[in-house]
């Protein structure tokens, strides 16, 4: 794969794919080679955290033997998404006990990058950026060589994201989520990017969603001449010059290469992404016009969740992920469709007026069936 400039503030070059450490496999060995095959087929920077379960742990294991030198590494920690210790805190000590002990769990001696985890908030934004904070922290680590640069990850609004990419002189880097499914933060990527910010985005495929068939994608991929619905997703990406690359999560050989296939097949001309920017929009359009996720029809006298089952709905019925929609109700928490008493409440203060109890008669015929039987 051909590299492109990690932004403008590190001086880094990196492939338009790179690895994901949060889906490896659960045996250690087989982790270990297939991080080998990931680095030897051309994926550089690696996204783990401590957070990931033995994540770091594995990958510290697959970088002896020459291949540390070969890759740029990254692991993540925040104490509002992961306390290793009771006492942990946003503080400048507190984080760089946890850059130590990633260190230690890599097993090596520096980090080219140090992020923090998942600023969801103006909140904890500022809790970071504070005198004597995190991001104070990891600069300490920066000047005394145990890391190389920083940034973070996120998934804020895009409105608070416009904010910290002007006040954020220090990030070099951002981890977003983005994809087709889910082009949200497309104003904040095209931000980061004019302000020289290496742009990474995270779940490319919509958490694998993306790799199931869907009869609606399918067409448009073969209308842009993708030969599949996961290059269409890979593709659609890397033809943003807004972004600078993905990761992928690997658990089998076959996402390694499947995904450097993808890659190389280039970005699409301007004229499919035209096309693709207009049915994808339409589609969007479309799918939103069924259930806004507004939230108005909560709560609901049965405890339904009714939102998530719209949405598993959506994915059924408009996407057609039959599939995946089935296995995502079947995992819903709580009471489920067939608990609906027909009060009519919800049909009540839904904004877009839909026939919510029919819809949830749909779910209980369609979602809960299939290999889980009818429920």
């Amino acid at each position: 794969m051909k590299s492109v400039p990690f932004g403008q503030r590190s001086g880094f070059r990196v492939p338009r794919a790179n690895l994901g450490g949060m889906r490896l496999p659960p045996d250690t060995d087989e982790a270990v080679a297939l991080i080998r095959h990931a680095i030897d087929a051309g994926l550089r920077y690696i996204d783990t955290s401590r957070g990931y379960g033995d994540s770091e742990i594995k990958i510290g294991k697959a970088l002896k033997n020459g291949y540390r030198e070969k890759v740029i590494l990254s692991t993540k920690w925040s104490p509002w998404i992961t306390r290793i210790e009771a006492s942990d805190d946003t503080s400048a000590d507190c984080v760089r006990k946890r850059i130590e002990e990633s260190m230690n769990r890599l097993d090596v001696d520096y980090l080219d990058y140090y992020q923090v985890w998942n600023i969801d908030s103006r909140e904890h934004y500022d809790q970071a950026v504070a005198k004597g904070g995190m991001v104070d922290g990891i600069q300490k680590a920066i000047s005394d060589k145990l890391v190389g640069h920083t940034g973070f990850t996120t998934h804020d609004t895009v409105e608070n994201l416009l904010t910290y990419v002007e006040e954020a002189d220090w990030c070099e880097i951002i981890l977003f989520t983005y994809n087709l499914l889910n082009p949200l933060y497309d104003k904040a990527i095209a931000a980061a990017h004019a302000k020289g910010i290496g742009t990474i985005i995270m779940n490319p495929l919509a958490g694998g969603l993306l790799g199931h068939d869907s009869p609606l994608l399918k067409t448009l991929a073969e209308r842009v001449g993708a030969r599949s619905i996961p290059e269409l997703a890979i593709r659609f990406l890397i033809s943003n010059p807004a972004v600078t690359t993905l990761i992928t999560g690997i658990a089998k050989p076959s996402d390694v290469d499947d995904t450097v296939a993808a890659v190389n097949r280039g970005p699409f001309a301007p004229a499919e992404m035209e096309l693709l920017h207009q049915a994808l929009a339409e589609m969007l359009v479309a799918n939103k016009a069924f259930c806004t996720g507004c939230r108005y029809c909560l709560p609901c006298c049965q405890g339904i969740e009714i939102p998530a089952i719209m949405n598993q709905i959506a994915q059924y019925r408009f996407w057609g992920f039959q599939k995946p929609a089935q296995t995502g109700y079947h995992d819903l928490k709580g009471p489920k469709a067939d608990a609906c008493i027909q009060c009519g409440q919800c049909e009540a203060k839904c904004t877009q007026h839909l026939a919510v109890m029919d819809e949830l008669k749909y779910a209980v015929q369609n979602l809960a069936t299939g290999e889980f039987g009818v429920r």
